[in-house]
């Protein structure tokens, strides 16, 4: 395994529609789910497929993903 390899995704929830939306610029990808494990498992698979095209140096078994996640926060109904 070469040097690890980040890729940061932005996810922002969705209250409305009730997913979190996520994006990275650096593989570039975007996906949507209504958990932050989907999320991360959708944004691996989309970069193990996209970085070959999109960063050729890159040894897929370096690439981590890490999420920024960003939501509201609400009290608790009572």
């Amino acid at each position: 395994m070469g040097k690890p390899t980040i890729f940061n995704v932005t996810a922002v929830w969705d209250a409305e529609a009730s997913v979190w939306s996520g994006h990275c610029d650096e593989i570039p990808a975007a996906a949507d789910s209504t958990t932050l494990d989907g999320l991360l498992e959708t944004m691996a698979r989309m970069a193990l497929d996209l970085a070959p095209d999109n960063h050729p140096d890159i040894d897929p078994d370096s690439i981590y993903i890490q999420i920024n996640a960003l939501r509201e926060a609400a009290p608790a109904a009572a």
